[in-house]
């Protein structure tokens, strides 16, 4: 028990330390770990919420694809920057988007068609419907995705006034007592109770009681799936969107040190009120410790390098050098807005690290989840009132700029080596 407890202390402070996920973090420190089968559902993590479900539910039904390969057939990387900010409770929370077409739905839909997979989408206002076509895909043996309110459903110990602000996909794969199981990268079983379940999921409008079941593995031309999905990358991140493409980033940086505009960040934090809680935003989300699975950049350079076997197509391989690139400038980027040298700020890292984790562990990291974000959400609400040191607005916009033209090289290089599979 104490091994098993100092184990998880250090895959902790490495989480921290490089922002990885839990299972990243284990492998670097004692190896791969076996996977946790579950009522006939393996439980394997994975990065992003997204990818990671289709990879998993396929391996459930015995078609081995890679979360990296489903990231790069679904079109890869996206970019997207918002800062919202809600006088109510004197905080911003920065939304980033680093997936192709981040913020729409069809994007699974239009995944799982181009990897071949049959699958059934259902939507419905009603919660009894809802239920029903839960229930039917998981007693046909068909895990579902869905996509339940991430305070409401309880796990990630949110505070009240996040009620309604979203969430992400997770799989909902067995019935258990009054409970459903659900894999959101966890490595144990992790149940919420029926009812907060329909609860969440009807919670938001815009994706009310959505559900996606897939019934079998199916199957593609992989090969031109891949061809696809890298047309869809260099068109959407590769665009001239200043919110859905590279130019993102280079508009964020230029807000974050712009001390005119009514939205630059020396303007809206001039006071301190709600710098830290943005701050923070910007490192959960980047890192891939974070809920909704970070940057994706080095995901994709290793989408990069199947895809170059695949097609064989060394130049891609060379692509994906960059993309790791970009991936170490992102978590400078991290780095820049929430530096570990600052004793509150380290606190705010391992806090959310220690969340984190407690996920990945499902049922059994239930009192750790309830403690740690007690502590997180105590510690930011004091900090949001009192910054415990000025803000270096330069040097992360300064970083900001070099992910962004650190990018735009890894895009001209993916271009061009694309072009090449043409001739």
């Amino acid at each position: 028990m104490t091994s098993d407890k100092h184990l998880k202390a250090r895959i902790r402070a490495r989480m921290a330390k490089t922002g990885e996920r839990y299972a990243e973090a284990r492998r670097h420190i004692v190896g791969i770990s076996r996977e946790h089968t579950d009522h006939g559902y393996a439980l394997r993590g994975g990065i992003h919420p997204e990818t990671a479900n289709i990879a998993n539910v396929l391996h459930h039904h015995g078609r081995e694809i890679s979360e990296a390969m489903v990231l790069g057939v679904g079109g890869g990387l996206g970019a997207g920057y918002i800062l919202w900010e809600f006088a109510a409770h004197d905080s911003a929370v920065l939304t980033l988007g680093f997936r192709h077409r981040w913020n729409y739905l069809d994007w699974t839909d239009a995944t799982l068609t181009r990897l071949g997979v049959p699958f059934r989408a259902e939507r419905t206002g009603g919660t009894r419907k809802a239920q029903a076509a839960l229930t039917n895909a998981l007693d046909a043996g068909h895990p579902a995705i869905i996509v339940p309110d991430r305070q409401i459903v309880g796990y990630w110990h949110l505070p009240a006034h996040l009620d309604g602000y979203g969430g992400h996909q997770v799989v909902a794969y067995a019935h258990t007592g009054g409970g459903i199981r659900l894999d959101d990268r966890n490595l144990g079983p992790l149940t919420v109770d029926s009812a907060r379940l329909d609860r969440a999921r009807a919670r938001v409008g815009s994706y009310r009681n959505c559900l996606w079941e897939i019934e079998g593995p199916g199957g593609t031309d992989l090969g031109a799936a891949v061809l696809a999905g890298l047309g869809d990358c260099l068109a959407g991140l590769g665009g001239s969107s200043t919110s859905f493409a590279l130019p993102a980033w280079r508009k964020w940086a230029r807000s974050t040190a712009d001390a005119r505009a009514a939205k630059g960040w020396p303007t809206v934090f001039a006071g301190g009120t709600g710098l830290v809680g943005a701050l923070l935003s910007i490192w959960e989300g980047v890192e891939p410790v974070g809920a909704t699975g970070g940057h994706l950049r080095d995901l994709y350079a290793r989408f990069l390098d199947e895809a170059a076997v695949l097609l064989r197509a060394p130049d891609l391989t060379a692509c994906g050098d960059r993309f790791r690139e970009a991936a170490a400038a992102w978590h400078a980027v991290a780095e820049a807005a929430l530096p570990a040298d600052v004793p509150d700020y380290r606190q705010l890292r391992e806090l959310s690290a220690d969340l984190a984790a407690a996920v990945t562990l499902g049922d059994e990291g239930d009192g750790e989840r309830s403690t740690s974000a007690a502590a997180l959400w105590a510690a930011r609400a004091e900090l949001d009132r009192r910054p415990p040191v000025d803000p270096d607005f330069p040097a992360l916009a300064t970083a900001i700029e070099t992910a962004y033209e650190i990018e735009s090289v890894a895009v001209d290089q993916l271009r061009k080596a694309v072009r090449s599979l043409a001739t």
